[in-house]
């Protein structure tokens, strides 16, 4: 298969909409209707007033801790020239950890102005982090980007704008361990009267699982490269507190 999708959902004129931005469009709106779902069904026990709020919290947090991330993870000596760099957006970089730590703060936020139980809210937005995730990967591929190693697997793909070498779809991969198989996990799997924390904890074991383990069919990022052994990403290395964090939480997290 040859990778040969515009990125440009539609253009007017000399501004383009592009597929990525429709991707966190569908994404928000996905999560905003799953979670009123839950509200309507007293599965959250929060307003939609309230959850409103939330989803803002949200999406400041993944737009900032996401670009904050990049920069950091990805970029710091660069960004650590240029400090400006962080708020050009349209050059893109975006990190899925930073992302996923500001809409923690966002929730930590929202928990304290409200007296809400952070587990309460935070097992009930991981649930939905899974919808973006999906989404997100899926804009990766449209793009083009964050593709993965060479490979002579029949569901190769070949993205002309980089080379010409068949290569793993660690869009796709990614799309569907970190979106429909956790989505399925933390809507389905769990127990309803599991403890308050275990849904976090699990998103967190089983995310970080997922993303370790694709990061080995993925190219890594040509300006890092490996970072230790010659075959640890930085995504690895970034899954790992993540990983150590759910077990923890699983074994000592306070809930009912």
């Amino acid at each position: 298969m040859i990778h040969d999708i515009n990125p440009i959902f539609i253009s007017l004129g000399s501004f383009h909409i592009y597929w990525y931005g429709i991707m966190y469009l569908l994404a928000f709106s996905l999560a905003w209707c799953v979670g009123n779902f839950y509200i309507k069904k007293n599965i959250v026990k929060i307003s939609k007033d309230n959850f409103s709020d939330l989803m803002f919290y949200s999406f400041l947090g993944v737009l900032a801790g996401g670009r904050i991330g990049y920069s950091i993870f990805y970029n710091f000596y660069y960004t650590l020239d240029n400090p400006i760099t962080i708020f050009y957006l349209w050059n893109g970089g975006m990190s899925f950890h930073g992302g996923f730590i500001g809409v923690m703060v966002g929730i930590i936020y929202f928990c304290k102005k409200n007296q809400i139980p952070f587990f309460e809210i935070s097992d009930f937005i991981v649930k939905l982090v899974p919808i973006g995730l999906f989404t997100g990967r899926i804009g990766n591929f449209i793009n083009g980007e964050l593709w993965g190693k060479s490979t002579d697997l029949v569901w190769g793909v070949i993205f002309p704008k980089i080379d010409n070498l068949t290569r793993h779809p660690t869009q796709i991969y990614e799309a569907f361990l970190e979106g429909i198989v956790l989505f399925v996990i933390l809507n389905f799997s769990i127990p309803k009267n599991t403890r308050t924390s275990r849904v976090t904890a699990y998103f967190l074991i089983f995310y970080s699982l997922f993303r370790f383990i694709v990061e080995f069919f993925r190219e890594p990022d040509a300006h890092i490269g490996y970072l230790i052994f010659s075959w640890v990403t930085m995504g690895q290395i970034l899954c790992a507190p993540m990983f150590l964090l759910g077990i923890y939480i699983l074994k000592y997290g306070r809930g009912k």
